[in-house]
C-alpha cells in the first residue's frame, strides 16, 4: 500500500460515501455511527485503557491494539455526537483487522477522501484527523 492507497475496507466505505450526493453523505455518516460496536467488557470497565481524543469536542477515547501481527481497534463516542461516532466507527471498520504497517501507511487525508469536506465543519474534519492520528500513534508504541 503506497501512501496514497486507502486499505481496502476504507477504500470500500470512500467508494460508498462519492457515490452519493453531498447531501446523503451526512445521513451515511448516521449510519455509520450506529454501527459502531460496543466496547468489550474488558475495555468498558477500564475506560482508563483508552485514550481520550482531545482534538475532538466530544468525549471520544480510542485504544489500538495489537495482537498476532494484527491491528484490533476499540472506539467509544456519545450517543449524541453522530458525526464524530460516525467517523470513529468508519475508522475502526475501515482498519481492523489489518497490519501495523497496514495501519501506518494509512493516508492522513481520511475524511477528505470520503467527500465531507463541504458537509462537515473543519473542527470535525480535525477531530477524525486527530482520531487516526492516536491510532497509528498507539501502533508505532505498540509494535516498537
Amino acid at each position: 500500500m503506497s501512501d496514497e492507497t486507502l486499505p481496502p475496507a476504507l477504500a470500500e466505505i470512500s467508494e460508498e460515501f462519492l457515490a452519493v450526493g453531498e447531501p446523503d453523505r451526512l445521513q451515511l455518516l448516521l449510519e455509520f455511527s450506529r454501527e459502531l460496536p460496543t466496547l468489550p467488557s474488558r475495555l468498558a470497565e477500564h475506560p482508563e485503557l483508552l485514550e481520550r481524543v482531545a482534538e475532538c469536542q466530544s468525549p471520544v477515547y480510542i485504544v489500538a491494539e495489537v495482537d498476532g501481527g494484527v491491528v484490533h481497534l476499540h472506539a467509544t463516542a456519545p450517543e449524541e455526537a453522530p458525526t464524530t461516532r460516525g467517523f470513529a466507527s468508519i475508522l475502526v471498520q475501515g482498519l481492523a483487522g489489518l497490519t501495523p504497517d497496514e495501519v501506518l501507511a494509512t493516508p492522513n487525508d481520511v475524511a477528505h477522501r470520503l467527500g465531507l469536506g463541504r458537509a462537515v465543519s473543519p473542527l470535525r474534519l480535525s477531530g477524525m484527523s486527530g482520531m487516526l492520528a492516536r491510532i497509528k500513534r498507539q501502533v508505532a508504541v505498540r509494535t516498537a
